[in-house]
C-alpha cells in the first residue's frame, strides 16, 4: 500500500458490524494538514428506529440502503467537531430529531451556520434509547465534551475522537512523522496530543469516564478515524486510554 488512500472503501455504504450495528466509511477530511478517514455508526433500536452517530456525507445509495434497515429517527453530533454534515441529513429527514453534545450550540461556527439542534445530550440517555444504549460524557477544558455510546446488546462502544488509529501505510510518507508525533498512528493510536491535553485538564471526572468505559468491557470499539477495534475491544481500549487512566 502506497499511502494514496487513507480511507476504507467502499465508501458511503452500510457495512454490518453486529446485530443492530452498521458503519459507514467516508472521507477523506483533513485535520492540521493530515488526511483522515471518517466514519459514521448506525444503531438500530428494537422499534426499528435508526440512530446516526456522527453523520458523514449523504448519498442517494446510502439513503436507500438505510430505508432497507429501519427509519432514521435520530441524528447525533457527538462532540464539538462532528456536526458539519447534519444539515444535509436534516433536509432529507426533516422529522428526525437532532441531538448535540453539550456545548456544541455555543460554538461560533455552529451559531453562524443556523444549524437546527433540537436537544442537548446529557449524562443520562434519552427515553427513546435508554433501555438499549448507555451514555458516558467525557469533558475537557474550553467546553469540549464527547458523548460516548455503549450499545448494550452487542457490547459495542461508539466513540468519536477519543481514539484515533490511523494506519501509517495509508498516509503519504511525508505526513507519517507528524501523525506519529500526534500519537494517532496504529496499532497504538490514541487521541491526538492536543485533545489529550484538553481532556487531562478536566482531571478526575475525565479519568472516571475512562474507567467507566473500560469497565463496560466492550467487545468492540468503533470510532471516527482509522482502523477501529473489531476484536479484543476492552484490552485495546485500555491501551489507547492509558494516558487518561494512569
Amino acid at each position: 500500500m502506497m499511502g494514496t488512500d487513507v480511507t476504507y472503501p467502499p465508501l458511503d455504504l452500510l457495512k454490518p458490524v453486529a446485530d443492530g450495528i452498521w458503519i459507514v466509511d467516508s472521507g477523506p477530511m483533513r485535520a492540521f494538514g493530515i488526511p483522515l478517514p471518517v466514519r459514521m455508526t448506525v444503531l438500530r433500536l428494537s422499534d426499528g428506529s435508526l440512530i446516526l452517530h456522527s453523520p458523514t456525507r449523504l448519498t442517494v445509495p446510502l439513503k436507500e440502503s438505510l430505508a432497507g434497515i429501519g427509519t432514521v429517527r435520530h441524528l447525533i453530533a457527538p462532540n464539538v467537531a462532528h456536526w458539519t454534515f447534519l444539515a444535509q441529513w436534516q433536509a432529507q429527514f426533516p422529522d428526525a430529531t437532532t441531538w448535540a453534545a453539550p456545548g456544541l450550540r455555543q460554538r461560533g461556527p455552529v451559531r453562524r451556520s443556523n444549524l437546527r439542534l433540537d436537544h442537548d445530550l446529557g449524562r443520562l440517555a434519552p427515553d427513546a434509547w435508554s433501555q438499549e444504549i448507555e451514555h458516558i460524557l467525557v469533558r475537557g477544558a474550553g467546553g469540549f465534551c464527547e458523548v460516548a455510546l455503549f450499545h448494550v446488546g452487542s457490547r459495542t462502544l461508539v466513540l468519536t475522537d477519543l481514539v484515533q488509529n490511523i494506519e501509517p501505510a495509508r498516509l503519504p510518507a511525508l505526513l507519517r512523522p507528524a501523525a506519529h508525533l500526534a500519537g494517532v498512528t496504529a496499532p497504538r493510536g490514541r487521541a491526538p496530543v492536543y485533545l489529550r491535553a484538553i481532556v487531562r485538564l478536566k482531571g478526575g471526572s475525565a479519568r472516571e469516564a475512562a474507567r467507566i468505559m473500560v469497565g463496560l468491557a466492550p467487545e468492540r470499539v468503533i470510532f471516527s478515524h482509522g482502523r477501529w477495534f473489531d476484536r479484543d475491544g476492552t484490552a485495546q481500549l485500555r491501551r489507547s486510554l492509558a494516558w487518561l487512566l494512569d
